[in-house]
């Protein structure tokens, strides 16, 4: 009976700690959305910012979409050819993300005056994406899951 007692109380305790976990992290993420003014900036870069709505949906409904996913465990068996489609569109929407975040924040004038490299910001933005797309072959060709 005691171990049936704390069974029960170590799974309640579970169940509020994957509760709070799951909510702090959720307000994070829409404290950095909302804050970073983020989805209105990539609506303006993409130049859709008539469908602003759309993608603040698109993120709510992708958001609830992979957690069922993850609670649930479901998974998608598709060929191998079908994933470089899904890894361009993934990368675009990061890259735009990206790209939208790091004019909010003004991140490259601020890295390029503090390195006091004003005069070759383009240079230091190709050796950016140069890196990140060798790094991301790099992890996909040598650690590539079998």
């Amino acid at each position: 009976m005691t171990a049936a007692i704390g069974g029960a109380v170590a799974g309640a305790a579970q169940a509020f700690l994957g509760l709070a976990s799951g909510l702090a992290v959720g307000s994070g993420l829409v404290a950095f959305l909302v804050v970073l003014d983020v989805i209105p900036r990539l609506a303006q870069i993409t130049g859709t910012t008539s469908r602003g709505a759309d993608l603040e949906l698109a993120v709510v409904f992708g958001a609830v979409f992979w957690t069922c996913a993850d609670f649930f465990g479901w998974s998608l068996s598709c060929p191998e050819a079908a994933l470089i489609g899904v890894g361009l569109l993934t990368g675009g929407f990061v890259g735009t993300v990206a790209a939208a975040l790091t004019e909010v924040l003004n991140v490259f004038p601020i890295l390029a005056r503090r390195l006091r490299l004003e005069s070759h910001l383009r240079w230091l933005l190709a050796a950016m994406v140069l890196g990140k797309v060798l790094g991301s072959l790099f992890e996909w060709l040598a650690f590539r899951v079998q």
